[in-house]
């Protein structure tokens, strides 16, 4: 009708009240941004600067530029202790994925086929994590011990004396003995993630497979694995992260000096020598311990990246 007067159609409706919170949500993150800045990119940060000085004790001396790395890489003690040292991160490595990681496969893939009586022990795998890296050092010291200790006890009972020996005394065992103890100690996490991949594969797609005749290792191989990559990556770079970050177990059980002769020195151990001195009463050289760990810091980001880009590109394809 003339006269009528006609609103827009967009003007019928109510506008939604503007609510307080969405004004300020993107704030939310910056307390966890501010510890994250605080505890991981600031010593990062310091780290570097701190290595591009010369340092007289704690006092800061003269920039010096790239000094300190040339001094951990071409003079002597240092370049031939970051080589052994890295070395034996390496060996960590190994000997950690197949060992531990190979052992947590086989448990979780116990449980995951629900053989009976498996799902009893499901907590029992994950008990030693609950300890305390300190108190798992000390325990696994007493079980070692060469006169007492119920490894060389147990060798010696079913006639295998030969083989009893000082397991952390002898350079040629001491850290595949610390390594043993600590796949010990970490089963249980990798026991977890390997469950959570094993359960998220279509319980469809393995039993078409039966269906087939596929059974036991070829199951493995070819159904299982492939569709769990995801666990398999995060195990791994876990376990790679660990083993060239290792530290807590070694100084529990070796001390800072990585006894004996060096033989379970890694690079954490050998930049906590390098950076605050040792027992035996080593200086503290602040700017060659911080070049150190930049530069184990690099080794770890680098291949970390490339192993996830390449495992990455494999399960694309």
């Amino acid at each position: 009708m003339a006269g009528t007067n006609v609103q827009p159609q967009a003007a019928r409706h109510k506008q939604k009240p503007f609510h307080w919170s969405k004004g300020f949500i993107h704030l939310f993150p910056i307390p966890a941004l501010a510890v994250y800045t605080l505890f991981i990119v600031y010593p990062i940060v310091a780290a570097f600067s701190y290595s591009l000085f010369e340092w007289q004790g704690l006092k800061k001396g003269a920039f010096i530029g790239i000094g300190n790395f040339v001094t951990l890489f071409t003079k002597e003690p240092f370049n031939t202790r970051f080589w052994d040292a890295l070395g034996h991160n390496a060996y960590y490595f190994i000997l950690e994925m197949v060992v531990q990681n190979g052992i947590a496969f086989a448990l979780a893939y116990i449980i995951f086929s629900r053989i009976k009586g498996a799902e009893l022990f499901k907590m029992a795998y994950f008990l030693p994590r609950l300890l305390s890296v300190i108190v798992v050092g000390f325990l696994w010291k007493l079980l070692l011990n060469p006169n007492f200790g119920a490894v060389n006890v147990v060798l010696k009972q079913i006639g295998l004396e030969s083989w009893a020996r000082p397991w952390l005394g002898e350079p040629a065992t001491a850290l595949t003995a610390i390594i043993l103890a600590n796949c010990w100690f970490g089963i249980g996490f990798a026991v977890l993630i390997f469950l959570a991949g094993l359960q998220s594969i279509s319980q469809e797609v393995l039993e078409a497979a039966r269906l087939d005749g596929v059974r036991g290792l070829r199951m493995i191989r070819t159904i299982v694995m492939p569709m769990m990559m995801q666990s398999i990556v995060i195990i791994t770079v876990f376990t790679f992260v660990h083993a060239f970050e290792a530290f807590e177990l070694i100084y529990a059980m070796q001390g800072s000096q990585g006894e004996p002769y060096h033989s379970t020195d890694t690079l954490a151990v050998f930049f906590y020598r390098t950076a605050f001195g040792g027992s035996s009463g080593d200086g503290v050289a602040i700017g060659l311990g911080s070049s150190l760990a930049v530069t184990l810091f690099f080794i770890i980001a680098v291949l970390s990246a490339a192993f996830m880009a390449v495992m990455k590109q494999r399960d694309m394809e």
